[in-house]
């Protein structure tokens, strides 16, 4: 397997958001630290989530037996886990419901991770030659390039619709971000 392959790609992905996870464990009492934390990995998330569902979720429908079935059950779980950022975005690191909302977005990311290291890739390297899944995995990185970097949770998140949406949400958010001032 290599670096880029699509499970390759995917799992750097779980890993990189686990580690700003743990630190945001850790440091409780920089509350700009922990803004600028959750900004970059709420911009992390959402282009992991855009890439998975313009290319891997159709290539489990596709290759999968009861694909549909799995790739529902996890682009659920994206609406809800952005719901659950764009109500972090929103709130001040000061605000009790701040930390409530992380530790919810944090135990359904892990929950998620969990799902498809278990039970997804797997399933996509048993079904999918090496090549589509080298393939996939430089599809998914290039997504990730021009992917919004903010929840847009009304958003369309099957294609062909977010394939045509995602891109200009993309540019708008990377402006928004210039803007604002806001890291990636």
């Amino acid at each position: 397997m290599s670096n880029n392959d699509l499970v390759q790609v995917i799992i750097d992905d779980h890993r990189a958001v686990e580690t700003v996870f743990k630190e945001l464990e850790e440091h409780t009492d920089e509350p700009q630290r922990r803004r600028d934390l959750v900004d970059h990995v709420i911009t992390e998330l959402v282009k992991h989530s855009v890439a998975e569902e313009q290319y891997m979720y159709p290539a489990a429908r596709e290759h999968i037996p009861n694909g549909d079935k799995l790739t529902e059950h996890e682009i659920q779980e994206h609406a809800e886990a952005e719901r659950v950022m764009k109500d972090l975005e929103r709130l001040e690191v000061t605000d009790p419901a701040f930390d409530e909302k992380l530790g919810t977005l944090m135990a359904d990311i892990r929950h998620h991770v969990e799902d498809e290291e278990d039970e997804l890739l797997p399933l996509l390297q048993e079904h999918c030659s090496d090549e589509q899944l080298q393939e996939l995995g430089a599809h998914v990185l290039r997504a990730k390039k021009v992917a919004p970097t903010r929840p847009h949770p009304s958003a369309p998140d099957t294609p062909p619709a977010n394939m045509i949406i995602d891109p200009g949400a993309g540019l708008v958010d990377r402006i928004r971000d210039r803007i604002s001032e806001r890291s990636n």
